[in-house]
């Protein structure tokens, strides 16, 4: 049985947290962030940290406590450091410029693709070959990596594409292996 729930979340200095109804806001130096949590999980605060607490030991509670706990300790971090995504450029030709705010992809198509950022959202090339999400909502840094890497998945034969760094690319023979 996962005991996430149980563990406390630390407030650290400069961070403050509301809650409304089910509606739990989150400030801290970085920005802002809110979120609908589920009512029937109760938030305790004591000395810097804060205690989630469940109802029951139903199947549902049991869920929702470690999800609930997750979903807050996430809020407090993206409010305090961010979170970022390092995306790798492989493939003869395919490179990443950053224009303004936008990103440039040329991924050997016809022609380049530009990603605007949505807002909470902002892109670093340190090398052309490679792309850096940064932000304060873990599942919109997420989601905005997720998208830029559907626009060249890597495959499997040359390994060219967009991948996450560190990501393992399970490689074929081509036909010329038989």
């Amino acid at each position: 049985m996962s005991r996430i729930g149980r563990s406390p979340i630390p407030i650290p200095a400069g961070v403050e947290i509301k809650r409304e109804g089910s509606t739990v806001t989150v400030k801290g130096p970085n920005g802002e962030l809110m979120r609908t949590l589920n009512p029937e999980i109760e938030m305790v605060m004591e000395e810097g940290q804060v205690v989630m607490t469940r109802p029951s030991d139903e199947r549902t509670h049991r869920a929702l406590h470690g999800l609930n706990r997750t979903l807050l300790a996430n809020m407090v971090k993206g409010v305090t450091e961010g979170f970022s995504k390092t995306l790798e450029i492989q493939g003869v030709g395919y490179r990443a410029t950053l224009k303004g705010s936008d990103i440039e992809l040329a991924l050997g198509y016809s022609h380049t693709i530009t990603v605007k950022p949505e807002p909470g959202i902002s892109f670093e090339v340190p090398k052309q070959t490679e792309i850096i999400v940064k932000g304060i909502d873990v599942e919109q840094v997420g989601q905005t990596a997720a998208y830029i890497r559907s626009l060249r998945k890597p495959e499997p034969y040359k390994g060219k594409g967009i991948r996450y760094q560190g990501e393992y690319v399970r490689r074929k023979a081509g036909k010329a292996a038989k």
